[in-house]
C-alpha cells in the first residue's frame, strides 16, 4: 500500500490501519539495551531488594526506575538553569 492510500484510509477513519503495518520491524528510538555490570555494597543490595519486594518489582526494575528518575531530574535541572 502506498503512503497516500494509507494516509487517506487513516484520515477517512475507514478502518484500523494497524493491519496494514509491518510491526515486526518496529524499533523504539533510544531503547536499545546494553548490559553493564555494577558492584554494590551488600547493604545497598539488601535495601534495593526490600524496596523492590515492597513495590512488587524486580531489583533490576527498581534500579532502572530510580536511575531514570534521577537522570530526568538532572536533565530538567540543567535545562532550567540555562533559562535563568
Amino acid at each position: 500500500m502506498k503512503a497516500k492510500s494509507l494516509d487517506k484510509k487513516f484520515d477517512d477513519n475507514q478502518s484500523d490501519i494497524v493491519d496494514e503495518l509491518d510491526l515486526s520491524t518496529i524499533k523504539r528510538p533510544n531503547q536499545t539495551q546494553k548490559r553493564v555490570n555494577v558492584d554494590f555494597p551488600t547493604w545497598m543490595i539488601e535495601s534495593l531488594d526490600k524496596e523492590a519486594t515492597r513495590l512488587g518489582v524486580t531489583r533490576q526494575s527498581i534500579i532502572k526506575i530510580w536511575l531514570a528518575e534521577r537522570l530526568e531530574q538532572s536533565t530538567f535541572n540543567k535545562s532550567s538553569n540555562r533559562t535563568q
